[in-house]
């Protein structure tokens, strides 16, 4: 049975267009993807009309993506990474 730590998500690292890579927690990872969804509620993929809050909408792309389409020639793209101490 595999250990359950190995599911335990709590630092990403993100990757973005013309930006170095940063590593941040579940919670800087949601406020980065409630930004970036706040500016592109007209053009927002199908699975995510159906949520009405951006919470909801990062959640949901935290939980079932790694990445969004945020326009031609650029990306936002999430990885879950386990850091060792």
């Amino acid at each position: 049975m595999p250990d359950p730590l190995m599911y335990y998500e709590d630092t990403f690292v993100v990757l973005e267009t013309h930006q170095p890579e940063q590593f941040m927690t579940v919670a800087e990872l949601l406020e980065k993807l409630k930004s970036v969804l706040s500016e592109s509620q007209d053009n927002l993929p199908q699975d995510l009309q159906r949520f009405t809050t951006l919470d909801a909408q990062a959640q949901y792309l935290i939980d079932t993506s790694c990445d969004l389409d945020v326009g031609a020639g650029q990306y936002l793209q999430w990885y879950a990474v386990r850091l060792e101490k």
